[in-house]
């Protein structure tokens, strides 16, 4: 009668596999869940827009929109369209009847002028931003105002101010702020986006799992006496390297010396570069000591 052989392995029926696969599966839904409604907040968000300033039927209308927010130069880039409405405009708003000069808040750098019966060209603008530093990201506030008021042919006309912002690295909330009769005004709050603070915590949290990762390492060769592993060695190193790479890949260009870099880089980097130091001096004497041992067991043959 020929042997029958039983398999080692036990076989697991998919019924066993379901107390793994079902958590994992909600898991999944879960966070595609959070991130699709993250996402359509923030895209909600973006596509909002302010209005402040005179409904009157002869207007000038003044679409804002933020295009990009440089933290570092404390400076936003504003692109600005005009329309103007009703008596004030002809050939459907593109151009004034008379010369037009659209003055602006002392945040903004420089007034817009244009020609009468001429086209009403796009124009970007440069706004200061003030209350906030860049040393604090990803957590970085930062707040301006902005306000226009206009001149038709030397006589103020009403204004309204139509707010809107695309920089996906930002979120930005506008309050109307004080001003005159015919000026049109907004306060803005600058915040660092909902993606990027995510995105940079993660980046935060990644930095501290590889230093503890290499702690681990370092301390189960030292202690076990493991002499010098290059592969190891080679993988710590990397790791050295590698996280200084992933820290500038961070969205928005933090500087050096940031909260991130304080939080978790500087002290990941320490950690790190402490440890390779440690199992390096650690395998060497190891290293030597087998090395001494070696040569004393191996004395010379006798005759």
């Amino acid at each position: 009668m020929a042997p029958t052989w039983e398999s080692r392995l036990p076989y697991r029926s998919g019924a066993s596999l379901l107390p793994v696969l079902l958590p994992l599966v909600l898991l999944i839904v879960v966070a595609v869940a959070v991130g699709s409604w993250l996402q359509f907040t923030e895209r909600q968000a973006l596509d909002t827009v302010h209005t402040v300033g005179s409904q009157a039927a002869d207007r000038v209308d003044v679409e804002a929109d933020v295009q990009r927010v440089d933290a570092a130069a404390r400076e936003l880039a504003l692109r600005v369209r005009v329309i103007a409405r009703g008596t004030l405009g002809e050939e459907g708003g593109t151009a004034p009847v008379a010369d037009l000069s659209l003055q602006t808040s002392a945040q903004t750098l420089g007034d817009l002028e244009f020609k009468a019966h001429e086209r009403l060209t796009i124009r970007d603008v440069q706004v200061a931003i003030t209350d906030g530093s860049i040393s604090d990201y990803p957590f970085d506030t930062y707040e301006t105002d902005i306000e226009f008021w206009a001149q038709l042919d030397g006589k103020q006309v009403p204004v309204r101010v139509l707010f809107s912002n695309s920089d996906t690295l930002f979120s930005i909330s506008a309050t109307p702020a004080p001003s005159g009769q015919e000026a049109a005004g907004t306060a803005l709050r600058l915040a660092r986006s909902g993606s990027l603070l995510v995105f940079a915590v993660f980046m935060m949290i990644v930095m501290w799992a590889l230093a503890a990762s290499v702690l681990i390492g370092a301390w189960y060769m030292t202690t076990r006496r493991e002499g010098l592993v290059w592969a190891a060695l080679g993988w710590m190193a990397a790791t050295l390297f590698a996280l200084s790479a992933f820290r500038n890949n961070a969205p928005g260009t933090p500087p050096i010396g940031c909260v991130m870099d304080w939080f978790a880089f500087l002290w990941a980097e320490t950690v790190i570069a402490l440890c390779l130091i440690a199992v390096v001096i650690t395998g060497v004497r190891t290293a030597l000591q087998h090395d001494d041992r070696d040569a004393g067991t191996t004395g010379p043959m006798p005759r």
